[in-house]
């Protein structure tokens, strides 16, 4: 007879009995052609399916999913308790226009000094060009959307948009962003600029509609099934913003891994060292921020695929509570743990275009009765008391299960500046059964995307996936009913523990990744690669964020010995975007100096 477990209810289980376990990954990492025979043998009928097991087994999902009783009733989406309001925030209507809430936004905002950007001393240390930069700039008739079009293209075409070594871009069409920057240009001509957002260049990746492009995923075929009749929810908001919408980003093909490989485009690199991956899904929307060439990107992010490639590349990536942003138009549509957010240079921007694109779609606003969106006040964070009376989460034995000590330390140095110069408060928790909560997550994501391709799998498509896709859907397709029923078991358990770690902390503080950008192994170029220790030690502290639908964003903190970024994830409650943004805002502000990346475009440089 075999052994199972009962699990006790959430309620009942005593935390300091709670041992934290370091993953240790049992799989193979393959390249070139022992992944190819990999992958098919893993597609073969008898002998892929005991592989499967296998890889189940030795890594504790067949445990997990087979031999335990869990208690709790499933819990299909994120369902979220009353939450009480947020402190010392500015709150703004959902049904208010873009336009109207950027106005908002701005006055939250320091006052704008062009001598502290435009005007600076061009040998000073390094920073990027903020959307209120290019604003002043086209205000001041220091140059115009025109002019910085033209410059992007000339980049874009010279190194060729979607070949190696950086091919940020899926989709790009010179003539149409030539057509956006005179209309812009025309517009501040005439005195009369729509929004902040005004000619600001926004890449969108390609898992988000944005017309007149095809919207791919990362495949080479989707668009021969899907049509894009009209721009997704987000990407309406932004064009009415007169935001020009630059092309379709590079992606990890369907968000199916977090390294940003992508054999059928080309992998995008990692403008801090074009020799590593930026991480993913959302690689190209990452880069092509952290390059310089743009100064914001739309991403999805369904298991960190906003917030790892911020990370891993020195920008702000924040991931907004599920349910914030309206997700139609878009291939995460209706999934339970995705959601639309911006990748930009600096938190100040993250917030502008959060600003312009936040609002619940119908559904979600009676399904989920969110909370009225929140800014914070970001004027002053010397004397802001929102600041120095939070209390920060930390799970140090998680906190420092990383692949260098340098990630860590650096993230204890942040913790530290804002005990002493703020007054926050360090609180030591503990989060238990990440390993399971890692499990409900694979199985919940996996399950959604697969159900979603299967007529187009079941139609032949399933040979021009990349291999490393064609290994995640071999192993979803062993997941079971009973498992993703369990896994929803396991996310309303989960919910639980975190929804009273939430009574005593206001956010939850870890690193953002557990190692910095890796390596990419040459002969994974052409064909992909299969690494799930990588993608472990990438996904480690993101997946609460995404399976429970909490808020949650990546802010740069620092380098390691490498000179490779490292960043700081926040994750706070239910609706407190305001919250985490804040505390992010003065986290940037106590950061080191920001380096140049290897690859870096100085667009607007007007000396």
């Amino acid at each position: 007879m075999g052994k199972y477990e009962v699990m006790k209810r959430a309620s009942e289980v005593d935390l300091s009995t709670v041992k934290y376990k370091a993953e240790n990954i049992k799989a193979p990492h393959l390249t070139g052609f022992s992944f190819k025979l990999f992958v098919n043998l893993l597609e073969a009928p008898l002998i892929g399916s005991l592989i499967v097991d296998s890889l189940k087994k030795d890594n504790g999902m067949t445990k997990i999913f087979r031999n335990t009783v869990i208690p709790e009733e499933p819990m299909f989406r994120p369902e979220f308790p009353y939450q009480e309001p947020e402190h010392d925030v500015v709150v703004v209507g959902e049904d208010e226009s873009p336009i109207d809430r950027l106005e908002t936004a701005l006055k939250c905002l320091p006052q704008y000094d062009p001598s502290r950007s435009l005007h600076a001393d061009p040998v000073s240390s390094f920073r990027y060009w903020k959307i209120r930069d290019y604003a002043y700039a086209y205000r001041s008739k220091l140059t115009t959307p025109l002019q910085v079009a033209k410059r992007i293209i000339s980049i874009i075409e010279e190194f060729g948009y979607d070949k190696p070594p950086t091919p940020f871009l899926i989709s790009f069409d010179a003539n149409e962003v030539i057509k956006q920057a005179e209309a812009s240009t025309q517009r501040f001509e005439q005195g009369n600029p729509i929004s902040v957002l005004d000619g600001i260049f926004v890449t969108i990746k390609d898992d988000i509609d944005c017309l007149p492009h095809p919207t791919n995923g990362g495949t080479t075929w989707l668009h021969e099934d899907r049509s894009v009749e009209k721009d997704s929810a987000v990407v309406s908001k932004l064009r009415s913003c007169g935001a020009i919408l630059l092309g379709k980003a590079n992606m990890h093909e369907l968000g199916m891994g977090t390294t940003g490989n992508n054999s059928n485009y080309g992998t995008t690199r990692n403008p801090h060292d074009p020799k590593r991956y930026t991480g993913g899904s959302s690689s190209g929307s990452a880069a092509i921020v952290a390059a310089g060439l743009c100064s914001a990107a739309l991403g999805t992010d369904g298991g960190g695929s906003v917030r790892i490639p911020a990370g891993l590349c020195g920008i702000t990536g924040l991931k907004t509570t599920y349910g914030r942003t309206d997700m139609t138009g878009s291939l995460c549509e209706g999934g339970t743990v995705e959601i639309i957010g911006p990748l930009a240079s600096s938190l100040e921007d993250a917030f502008l275009v959060y600003a312009a694109i936040l609002g619940s779609s119908s559904a979600d606003r009676f399904n989920l009765k969110p909370s009225p969106p929140c800014f914070p006040k970001l004027l002053s964070h010397n004397g802001s008391n929102a600041i120095g009376s939070l209390r920060l989460g930390k799970y140090t034995k998680w906190f420092n299960d990383v692949n260098s000590s340098d990630i860590s330390d650096k993230c204890e140095d942040i913790l530290k500046l804002l005990s002493n110069n703020h007054g926050c408060k360090v609180v030591e928790i503990v989060v238990p059964e990440l390993e399971e909560m890692r499990a409900a997550h694979v199985i919940s994501i996996g399950s959604a995307t697969l159900s979603s391709l299967t007529p187009y799998c079941e139609a032949g498509k399933n040979s021009k996936l990349t291999y490393d896709t064609r290994t995640s859907f071999a192993i979803f397709r062993s997941f079971s009913a009973s498992d993703y029923i369990t896994a929803q078991c396991l996310r309303r358990r989960l919910m639980e523990y975190h929804m009273n770690i939430f009574k005593d902390v206001d956010v939850i503080v870890t690193p953002t990744t557990g190692m910095t950008a890796p390596v990419i192994p040459p002969d994974a170029l052409k064909n992909g690669e299969t690494n799930f220790q990588v993608t472990t030690d990438l996904m480690r502290f993101v997946l609460a964020a995404n399976l429970l639908g909490f808020p949650a964003v990546s802010v740069p903190v620092g380098y390691d010995k490498e000179g490779l970024p490292i960043g700081l994830q926040i994750m706070g409650r239910p609706w407190a975007e305001a919250t985490i943004l804040g505390l992010a805002a003065a986290v940037e502000e106590l950061a080191p100096v920001t380096k140049k990346p290897a690859i870096f475009y100085d667009i607007l440089n007007t000396n």
